[in-house]
């Protein structure tokens, strides 16, 4: 990689840091180290391809979706979940937003992996069922369903989430 290259990429990975944090954060369960690991693994990855890589935010990215998945495979579910501490000093008003991602990030916690990875995929990234079946490898129809079984047990093991769920598109 010469030094332009070089420089475009330290640009990127400044830029795209903490989005790209912030999907591992949800990738992983809220494992905060887990999510270092992802986003270190990856952008390791696009670093030796990334001369051929045309669109680097997409082509990152897959690299987490699919090191996840792998993840997953390699070490099957784990019966620990992890929870964030509450924040110190929570204004009244942010208490329950607080609250409520604690209880998503356990809730996600205790779906399957790719239960957890469409609904990501679908409502944090915001990716239309075509762009989650590419990246997932596999049908629409499986997105489909998998969304409406992940959003059902969602519902089963965190009851209050119902209201917030409702409003789901």
């Amino acid at each position: 990689m010469d030094a332009a290259d070089e420089q475009r990429f330290r640009e990127f990975v400044s830029a795209r840091s903490p989005a790209l944090m912030r999907l591992g954060f949800l990738l992983t369960g809220g494992d905060q180290h887990g999510a270092e690991d992802l986003v270190q693994a990856a952008l390791t990855k696009l670093a030796a391809r990334w001369q051929q890589v045309g669109a680097p935010e997409a082509y990152v990215r897959q690299i987490m979706f699919r090191q996840q998945v792998s993840w997953w495979r390699a070490i099957g579910r784990r019966g620990e979940v992890v929870q964030a501490v509450p924040p110190d000093r929570a204004g009244a008003d942010r208490t329950h937003q607080s609250e409520l991602r604690m209880v998503l990030r356990g809730a996600l916690a205790r779906l399957t992996p790719r239960q957890r990875a469409v609904l990501v995929l679908r409502y944090f990234e915001d990716l239309p069922e075509d762009r989650v079946a590419d990246a997932l490898g596999c049908s629409v129809g499986t997105v489909r369903s998998t969304t409406h079984r992940s959003l059902a047990r969602l519902r089963q093991v965190a009851p209050e989430l119902a209201a917030e769920l409702e409003a789901a598109p």
